[in-house]
């Protein structure tokens, strides 16, 4: 069993970590993030181009040289690709709890991405995983920098020191 696990993720990219103890913790410094495993959003990375048929929203030129404006929803549409992407990440979750049992889950993500995981991520029944959140994007923070990040905060412990012989 693993005590923590960690997930940090942004609109185009979720990453999966579990809290592993040191192998010998009189020689090594530890407990160490690992990253088992990594999500790409398709639709995020996506150019403009490749998404839409025109790059620009909103406007459309008549032949006598006015511009008519319009709305052609994208907002709506991308809203919709990252609550996709969300529940994509709370499936890869429901992996991660079922094969490491942790005690924690820490998510860690943009205000609005975390909003969309409270509501894609439903715990199983009777499960009694404590999980916390850190309102900021660390996607793009090596493992080492991402514990540091969250050791900080208080929602994780952070790496003890190799004690010196």
């Amino acid at each position: 069993m693993n005590h923590y696990c960690v997930i940090v993720a942004d609109r185009a990219r979720a990453r999966f970590f579990c809290l592993d103890p040191a192998a010998v913790p009189e020689l090594e410094s530890g407990p160490n993030l690992v990253e088992i495993r990594d999500l790409i959003n398709p639709e995020a990375s996506l150019p403009g181009r490749e998404t839409w048929s025109e790059t620009r929203s909103g406007c459309n030129m008549a032949r006598g040289g006015s511009a008519h404006g319009y709305d052609d929803h994208r907002d709506s549409h991308e809203e919709e690709f990252n609550r996709r992407f969300a529940r994509r990440i709370a499936a890869g979750a429901h992996e991660l709890l079922r094969q490491y049992r942790p005690r924690r889950l820490v998510l860690a993500a943009s205000s609005h991405m975390l909003g969309l995981l409270r509501g894609a991520l439903t715990l199983p029944a009777g499960s009694n995983i404590e999980v916390r959140e850190a309102g900021k994007d660390l996607t793009h923070m090596p493992p080492l920098e991402i514990q540091r990040h969250l050791a900080g905060a208080g929602l994780m412990p952070g790496r003890g020191r190799v004690m010196a012989m």
